[in-house]
């Protein structure tokens, strides 16, 4: 964790149920640990069995409250499912992180429309079917924050996945009209729209010394972004200290927008 982490308890997050997609590695398990330091009940989806397994298991030896379900998210009736068990189990979710995504590269030409579907099922589909199952009861409870994570790629236009691309733009577009939807019963929704974060994947796939440097130019601060910072970012707009914030687009990218 970074420095910044220390003891910044938000108190409004003690005991609530929070949810993640995607949660097993990468910035999501920098969510997934982030929230359950702050004293959430946690629950986390992802297809990687042995990742979530460990962590889930790591953190409830540490005293945490920590849930794993294997999910293939593109199975959107099993999702809604598996919602629904753990808020039997945990009462409502009042804090959703729709986190899970693909940036597996791929070009137009090679694009078929079955890809093109599977692209969007991975990447925007189950935003959408999450916020509608958990929605009534989160307005039951008194509201909640649903926060969508994008990507500044489609902001900067980026080439190599044009699919990608657009599904992360429609994230932004679904958070603008889930929040005008959702505000009367006091949900938040939310966009954050990371940079280039340095998980383990990035590292390992694309980060070279020169891509590096190139980044370290089009930054305004000129340091690597860590899966902690965007969970900071998160933590804020899951919590009451955020009440008045919602349809709104956080750019977390060291100012290279």
């Amino acid at each position: 964790m970074t420095n910044n982490k220390n003891n910044s308890i938000y108190p409004s997050l003690v005991g609530r149920h929070a949810l993640v997609s995607g949660g097993a590695s990468g910035i999501g398990e920098a969510l997934v640990r982030a929230l359950a330091q702050q004293g959430c009940l946690v629950s986390f989806f992802d297809i990687d069995q042995v990742a979530g397994n460990a962590l889930m298991e790591a953190l409830n030896k540490q005293g945490y409250q920590v849930h794993f379900d294997l999910i293939d998210l593109t199975q959107i009736e099993t999702l809604k499912d598996t919602i629904h068990s753990r808020i039997s189990e945990w009462g409502a979710i009042r804090i959703l992180v729709n986190n899970a995504a693909n940036d597996q590269r791929h070009t137009l030409q090679e694009m078929t429309s079955e890809q093109f579907d599977l692209c969007m099922s991975v990447n925007l589909k189950h935003h959408f079917f999450a916020a509608q199952a958990i929605a009534p009861t989160m307005a039951e409870a008194g509201g909640g924050s649903i926060i969508n994570m994008s990507s500044n790629s489609w902001m900067l236009g980026l080439a190599g996945y044009p699919g990608y691309v657009t599904a992360k733009a429609g994230i932004s577009g679904l958070t603008k009209g889930l929040a005008r939807e959702l505000g009367p019963q006091k949900i938040r929704v939310n966009t954050v729209l990371p940079g280039w974060v340095m998980t383990e994947k990035q590292k390992r796939l694309w980060l070279t010394p020169e891509a590096e440097a190139e980044l370290m130019v089009q930054q305004a601060l000129k340091e690597k972004i860590q899966p902690e910072d965007v969970a900071d970012l998160v933590l804020f707009l899951g919590s009451d200290d955020s009440r008045m914030i919602s349809g709104q687009s956080l750019v977390i990218d060291g100012g290279r927008l």
